[in-house]
């Protein structure tokens, strides 16, 4: 018998059409060869076309998930998705600090899902606040998409110039680093990711392919990059496997339903 392999919890929601949250997580952790653990946030009702519903799980159920998972099976790496609520972010806060979860101790992925592919706000100004207060500070990085970054800190990113004071701005609020996706950047011919420790800027360029199912795309990257870390790469080592990850998982989306379909990480299985 082999012994257990690098484990990753996830802290995020659930996704009934499968092509995004926990379930993106656990099939990107799985790809990577990588135990997935989950601490269950909010049930949502969904399909390809969008959100019609979401139930919360009760703030101290989402802690003790935490807590029961980090202190019998122990994790390398942790990330966060949808958070909900500020009550559930305040609860989650504590159990991260009692197993030792953050910056400098267990690597602490922060995917702040603050706004749908669409650009509409998916949390309240509260939790927003929340997150920036209490995850960020304790965040190894953190992974916006550009319309998270407007709601975050009010920075509306057009071009690479704005991504960079954007990085900076998010560096401030307290993570170690801080990866700012381009993907939303329209009308760059590139998919550029921006990574910065608060000293030096490093780009990641990637193609932009010409498709509209791109449905769990920041799960992927953050659980890809978390799978890295769990197994002990550095931070721009994971962000780098993390982008190559991502880039193929793009050009391996396929169709589902009648609206986006999801980013795939199928290809790993190929060969």
């Amino acid at each position: 018998m082999t012994g257990a392999p690098p484990r990753v919890l996830t802290i995020a929601g659930s996704d009934s059409g499968g092509g995004a949250g926990i379930q993106a997580d656990l099939r990107t952790l799985f790809a990577c060869g990588v135990h997935g653990c989950v601490a269950l946030t909010a049930v949502t009702v969904q399909n390809s076309l969008g959100v019609t519903g979401v139930h919360e799980i009760p703030p101290d159920t989402v802690a003790a998930q935490v807590v029961a998972v980090a202190e019998d099976i122990g994790v390398q790496a942790a990330k966060t998705g949808m958070l909900a609520s500020a009550r559930i972010i305040e609860a989650v806060t504590p159990a991260l600090d009692r197993v030792g979860i953050g910056r400098g101790r267990t690597p602490f992925v922060v995917d702040p899902v603050s706004a749908s592919m669409h650009g509409d706000p998916l949390l309240a100004d509260s939790a927003l606040d929340a997150l920036r207060g209490l995850f960020f500070p304790r965040a190894t990085l953190v992974t916006p998409n550009l319309d998270e970054v407007r709601l975050i800190t009010g920075i509306a990113v057009k071009d690479r110039a704005d991504q960079r004071v954007a990085a900076e701005a998010l560096h401030a609020l307290g993570p170690e680093w801080v990866l700012v996706k381009g993907g939303h950047m329209w009308d760059d011919p590139e998919c550029l990711d921006l990574l910065y420790d608060g000293r030096e800027f490093t780009e990641l360029p990637g193609p932009r392919y010409d498709t509209e199912h791109t449905h769990g795309s920041g799960d992927t990257l953050a659980s890809s990059i978390s799978a890295a870390l769990a197994r002990g790469a550095s931070v721009p080592e994971a962000v780098r496997f993390g982008k190559d990850f991502i880039v193929r998982s793009v050009a391996a989306a396929y169709p589902l339903g009648a609206g986006t379909g999801p980013v795939s990480p199928f290809w790993r299985l190929a060969g």
